[in-house]
């Protein structure tokens, strides 16, 4: 019997190129790194294998180029089963993340798009029709969000990271937005360009905010400090309610890719009937786990006894 998928993530997939290292250089100092290592990676990729991996059956849609990378970057989706179908073979090279790492687990990160950049607009329509939740990120052309949120027929998770421009209807078709606290702000400044951001670090108004403007859902992302959760009051012209949840507490060996691996566990809860506040209470759990060991895609948990 043919399974329906519960997650489909849109997005970009990468190689990571990381470099760990005591400290990060400052501006036009070289630092000797300790080691490196090759793995796959790119937010969209990322999000895919998290929510396999977190239960969901999942479908993953993008680009690769026709290189060597090309099978590092789909490896770990594919051992997990994720339906890579819809994944093209791009004229551009595979995307490539180049990530710094020093002992405190503090990350830089510089991204070469490369096929990534051709997950267009066109490409997606092309792609044909999208089933169960949909997750985008910002490592895309803003055409190809687009066509996808239109092809959806479910749910729409959107990490807008990094942030790019959206029109304000799109970004209003989210549900949640899955941001951090600086990606919140440049969000809410799209909505508003009048409002006045005088209030940062005050992120429960800003998570309020945003559903303020129309937002359904939100979720702010504060790392060790947990999440804010906030949608719309229950009650008749109730603005909006916003609830935090406190962060797992672990030894941090390097955060990359935790991001990812809370939105991807976020989709996965939501498809099996979570609510907000709860899938997000389990993502936070799946992050957890992920910050104790090196990598992105090679640190998630095979396992979800733990959880």
């Amino acid at each position: 019997m043919q399974q329906h998928i519960q997650v489909t993530i849109v997005g970009s997939s990468n190689v990571d190129i990381t470099a760990l290292m005591a400290r990060l250089p400052g501006p036009g100092e070289t630092v000797l790194a300790d080691s490196y290592q090759l793995s796959p990676g790119g937010k969209g990729a990322n999000q895919a294998l998290a929510a396999a991996l977190a239960g969901a059956i999942t479908e993953f849609i993008g680009a690769v180029g026709n290189d060597s990378h090309a099978g590092i970057a789909l490896g770990q989706l594919e051992e997990a089963g994720v339906k890579l179908d819809r994944v093209t073979r791009a004229s551009e090279p595979t995307g490539v993340a180049i990530i710094q790492v020093d002992s405190a687990a503090e990350n830089s990160i510089a991204v070469v798009s490369g096929a990534n950049s051709t997950v267009t607009g066109e490409a997606v329509q092309a792609a044909g029709s999208i089933e169960g939740i949909l997750v985008l990120q910002g490592e895309i052309p803003a055409s190809g969000i687009k066509a996808a949120m239109d092809a959806a027929t479910d749910r729409i998770v959107l990490n807008l990271a990094p942030v790019i421009e959206l029109d304000r209807e799109y970004l209003l078709k989210a549900n949640p937005l899955v941001v951090n606290e600086h990606e919140a702000e440049a969000v809410l400044q799209q909505l508003n360009p009048q409002l006045n951001l005088e209030f940062a670090g005050k992120y429960e108004r800003l998570a309020g905010l945003l559903v303020d403007e129309g937002i359904d859902s939100v979720v702010i992302t504060l790392g060790a400090n947990g999440c804010l959760v906030a949608d719309r009051a229950p009650l008749e012209n109730g603005g909006a309610q916003v609830r935090a949840l406190p962060a797992v507490k672990v030894k941090a060996v390097d955060t990359t890719g935790a991001g990812d691996a809370f939105t991807g566990a976020l989709a996965a809860r939501l498809a099996n009937g979570d609510d907000l506040a709860q899938a997000a209470e389990f993502a936070g759990k799946f992050a957890a786990l992920t910050v104790q060991a090196h990598g992105a895609q090679a640190s998630y948990p095979r396992s979800l006894q733990n959880l």
